[in-house]
């Protein structure tokens, strides 16, 4: 059957959404063929006083903004002139139906419910600017649209309940839908009890922390026993004892106690970065007492300043864990030092990072805009210069519903359509272990070069100490001639034997060193081989297609269920379908436990020990180092003393007449003074050799470091 306007035509097929006084259509306009939202009130709204009726009509008008469904036209239908409302057609549903595929039935993708953040605070930001209060928060109320560039945007509808009021000002009637209901207004209008109490603009913030946690988890924040519909007096309860911080309560017991809780659920999409920055605005939103409630301003300041912040997306390495800092583009580096110490708890002092492949510097004062661009699978690697702990992806297995036993069209469909929830939770947990993986691996091999370059200089240090101490060695042995000739020069065999002992150490070092390459280069060998296997592994693609199967079948399910009652031939491919549902469920689980976790395990394992010896190596070349800067002291020390000696015989050579004395023996004359010139002649050399050994300790000037490598 179709109806129409003036201008627009639809069939009452397609129906979009209903309520207590409207239904809503998709419909086209007869012009341009544009598909467009109509609005049709029924006969109970015409029951309401006129400006009720009127003042949607007037709020939609008056509103203008990307985040708020825009209002086309008012018109009238043919033949029963009532109301139409010509709105923006949103083709993406709204965000209840995006929470109702299995997909999201552990709540939104963190960068989806970002976006959900955003459009819902500017587009309470607009409604508050011209001074209305929605009164209907609620997910079936946000709709969504799919933007040029396939992101979504959200938007505001459904104005009915809206009204005109200030922030100072209060209002007494009642709207809104009762899971999403400030309790002051739940005890009014679900309980049905009298009160005297009025109400103001915080009952929105009310619903939007509800929405908001329901967006973030997949469901609703406070839940008695058997559900908030049916059990009515302890959903009151819940949310008017609530103690101060608590943002959900769930009795899972009839008559049991309520389990509080103060952070959002680990099975959540969300990073424990945006979590630290949600909970508090939640907590602070979803309270009961009016006075205590934030407002407005403190509301969007707060999540305009988390929307304003960036997220550096993190890999501790040595603990193999998942981080992503927000933190604003202007801070500096220093307050990403401590944010990343608050999650990972790695000091400031053992923090040191690489990004693709090479050291990443980050100075304190350097502003966060200067970062280079992370992603979650190209972020940033933390490797502690401490031990660490290997901690691990922290995930929960879900929990499968029971399948029932019986033949039951209704029961199935709702089982299918929770245990496809589990499946692409199970299947979501699969993807970030091997992620995980990858990056343990990619992370390693830069961890090994990095050792390996280590190694490399401080080889390069040792060949310069060695050549070094040869070259105070052969000074000994210059040293040891001239002490054959007339000059005095102190006894130099025990400087000499320490020089010797000191040569053999090195050696040891050196050939510690040595055996530290090798075993990098096995490392390594090591590393490739598990990069192989990584590669081979099709565990995450196998549970994709059985992930589709059910899919499938859960579809089916939804076409028996509309259509009410099957023959007997549909009912046996029903049966059948169940069959190989409940197969499809094992085989996926068993990938996860089999597959996918154990070679996870394998993955976690073989990092620890990587880390372990890596750690070992690196305290060694630590020592090392610190030996080198004694030896190159001692060197030095051992040069001031040749130095010394040789300044002493200078000064003993000046001292002797160049002129020999007449002897009786010209042979003895001429003698003397052929040694005399020898030993100057070796003198000069000596002193050549000096100054070459102080280029050397030029070149040496890294040695002078800290101990650290």
């Amino acid at each position: 059957m179709l109806e129409s306007t003036v201008n627009y035509l639809w069939s009452v097929d397609d129906v979009l959404g209903q309520g207590a006084t409207a239904s809503v259509y998709k419909a086209r306009s007869k012009k341009t063929g544009e598909l467009v939202a109509v609005k049709v009130f029924n006969k109970l709204s015409y029951s309401r006083p006129y400006e009720v009726q009127m003042r949607e009509f007037d709020m939609l008008r008056k509103l203008n903004h990307v985040n708020i469904v825009k209002l086309f036209a008012v018109e009238e239908m043919h033949l029963t002139s009532k109301k139409v409302l010509v709105m923006e057609f949103c083709s993406g549903g709204s965000l209840l139906s995006q929470l109702e595929e299995p997909e999201n039935a552990f709540g939104l993708p963190e960068s989806e419910f970002l976006i959900v953040l955003q459009c819902v605070v500017h587009g309470m930001n607009h409604l508050r600017e011209n001074g209305v209060v929605h009164r209907d928060i609620k997910p079936g109320n946000i709709m969504r649209v799919v933007g040029e560039d396939g992101r979504s945007i959200y938007k505001l509808t459904d104005f009915g309940a809206a009204r005109e009021l200030e922030d100072d000002e209060k209002f007494v009637s009642i709207y809104g839908t009762e899971e999403y209901l400030h309790p002051d207004m739940y005890e009014r209008a679900v309980l049905k009890k009298p009160q005297q109490k009025s109400y103001g603009v915080t009952v929105d913030l009310w619903s939007i922390g509800v929405t908001f946690y329901h967006a973030a988890t997949g469901s609703l924040p406070f839940v008695p026993f058997g559900g908030p519909r049916r059990n009515k007096r302890i959903m009151y309860k819940i949310t008017t004892e609530k103690p101060v911080g608590a943002i959900a309560g769930v009795q899972s017991v009839e008559d049991g106690p309520i389990e509080w809780s103060y952070q959002l659920p680990s099975h959540c999409q969300l990073s424990e970065g945006l979590k630290t920055q949600l909970v508090p605005v939640l907590a602070s939103i979803l309270e009961a007492n009016q006075d205590k409630c934030w407002g407005f301003d403190q509301f969007f300041a707060e999540t305009t300043g988390i929307l304003h912040r960036v997220a550096i997306h993190i890999f501790s390495l040595q603990q193999a864990t998942v981080h992503r800092i927000y933190i604003h583009f202007y801070n500096t580096a220093s307050i990403f030092f401590d944010e990343v110490e608050k999650q990972t708890q790695v000091s400031t002092e053992c923090q040191q990072y690489f990004f693709q492949g090479h050291s990443l510097i980050l100075e304190p004062s350097m502003k966060v805009v200067s970062f280079p661009p992370t992603t979650p699978d190209r972020p940033i690697f933390l490797i502690s210069r401490c031990p660490e702990k290997t901690v691990g992806l922290l995930y929960k297995e879900p929990e499968s519903p029971t399948m029932p036993t019986r033949f039951d069209i209704l029961a199935d469909f709702s089982f299918s359509k929770a245990v496809l929830g589990v499946i692409h939770q199970y299947l979501r947990i699969a993807c970030s272990l091997q992620q995980c993986q990858e990056l343990i691996l990619q992370g390693f091999y830069c961890y090994i070069e990095n050792v390996r370059l280590e190694c490399t200089t401080v080889v390069h240090k040792s060949n310069i100490l060695n050549m070094k101490l040869i070259s105070c060695l052969h000074m000994e042995d210059k040293l040891s001639l001239l002490s054959q000739s007339p000059i005095e020069i102190p006894d130099l065999v025990d400087s000499r034997q320490k020089l010797k002992l000191t040569q053999e150490d090195l050696s040891i070092y050196i050939t510690s060193i040595r055996k530290f390459q090798t075993k990098l280069d096995h490392l390594y060998v090591e590393l490739s081989k598990h990069m192989e296997i990584l590669t081979e592994d099709k565990s995450t693609q196998k549970m994709e297609v059985l992930s589709d199967k059910i899919t499938i079948v859960h579809r089916q399910y939804r076409k028996d269920k509309a259509s009410g009652k099957l023959n007997y031939n549909d009912e046996q491919i029903h049966k059948f379908e169940k069959i190989n549902l409940s197969n499809n469920i094992k085989k996926v689980k068993s990938l996860f436990r089999d597959t996918c976790l154990q070679k996870y395990h394998e993955c976690l394992s073989v990092a620890a020990n990587w880390t372990s010896e890596l750690h070992e190596i690196q305290t060694h070349l630590k020592e090392f180092t610190v030996y080198f800067i004694e030896l190159l002291r001692d060197l030095q020390t051992c040069e001031e003393h040749h130095s010394k000696v040789l300044e002493r015989v200078l000064l003993s050579l000046q001292q002797v007449p160049l002129m020999p004395q007449p002897t009786d023996n010209p042979v003895d004359n001429d003698h003397m003074v052929l040694r005399l010139n020898q030993l100057k002649d070796e003198m000069e050399l000596v002193a050549r050799e000096l100054q070459h050994n102080n280029s050397l300790i030029e070149s040496l000037g890294a040695m002078t470091m800290s101990p650290g490598v």
